[in-house]
């Protein structure tokens, strides 16, 4: 057979989104709409988009259902770091440093050496994670996740009549 690509009410025009993986899965599920919409404004124009490699960061399993971002953030305090969640991205960032400021409460800074560029990193989160709150501690913020499963999607087994 053959490759079918539908141009109908785009003027002939054929757009990223025409040719790819996903599109061609959406007619074998029911619901996905949006994580497919997430995976193509990942993908953009065909490639995953570069983020910066700073700060790192570890994503793990705590538990059945439980998760944690830990991200190294060496040099920062509280106070200049916030953490947003909104509309399943979760987004660490740097609040605004002052980079002429070279006292603090320890004495004059001489060398710096551990960074405190501005940055931002996000995470897709899924519908049904709720974050559950953030700590900053030893240089680690460590972000908690918890996934929640509905009654409607939880095992169940059907008594036959």
């Amino acid at each position: 057979m053959g490759l079918v690509i539908n141009l109908a009410n785009k003027g002939g025009k054929m757009t990223s989104k025409d040719l790819s993986i996903f599109n061609s899965l959406r007619p074998f599920s029911i619901g996905f709409d949006d994580m497919f919409d997430q995976f193509e404004n990942m993908l953009g124009n065909g490639s995953l988009t570069m983020q910066s490699n700073y700060p790192p960061y570890n994503i793990r399993k705590t538990g059945k259902d439980k998760y944690s971002i830990e991200v190294a953030l060496a040099g920062f305090s509280k106070k200049d770091v916030e953490v947003e969640f909104e509309d399943n991205l979760l987004t660490v960032r740097t609040k605004q440093v002052n980079k002429s400021d070279n006292q603090n409460e320890n004495g004059e800074i001489i060398h710096k050496g551990i960074s405190q560029r501005q940055f931002a990193r996000s995470f897709t989160i899924a519908d049904d994670v709720k974050v559950n709150g953030a700590e900053l501690k030893d240089g680690l913020l460590t972000i908690a996740c918890e996934r929640i499963v509905p009654d409607y999607k939880k095992k169940k087994l059907i008594e036959i009549k």
